[in-house]
């Protein structure tokens, strides 16, 4: 003979499932967290590349500039 299912009140459930969500949720901010950190890590190593570039090149501060510039808006 099958056990008779334990009966949960709806309120139960909505608890529970509220439970369910909120530790979803603090992973997910978590793991955004993390991946804005990487997005930043790598903005940072781009920066440094692109200015290790520009140290070690043989063009003037205004033909890199000028290039930079007609390539897309002024800043």
């Amino acid at each position: 003979m099958a056990r008779p299912r334990k009966m949960i009140s709806l309120e139960e459930q909505i608890k529970k499932q509220e439970e369910t969500v909120l530790k979803v949720k603090e992973k997910y901010d978590s793991e955004m967290m993390k991946l804005k950190d990487l997005y930043a890590k790598r903005n940072e190593e781009k920066k440094r590349e692109l200015l290790k570039a520009v140290e070690n090149s043989t063009k003037t501060y205004e033909e890199i500039m000028a290039f930079i510039c007609s390539e897309g808006e002024i800043n």
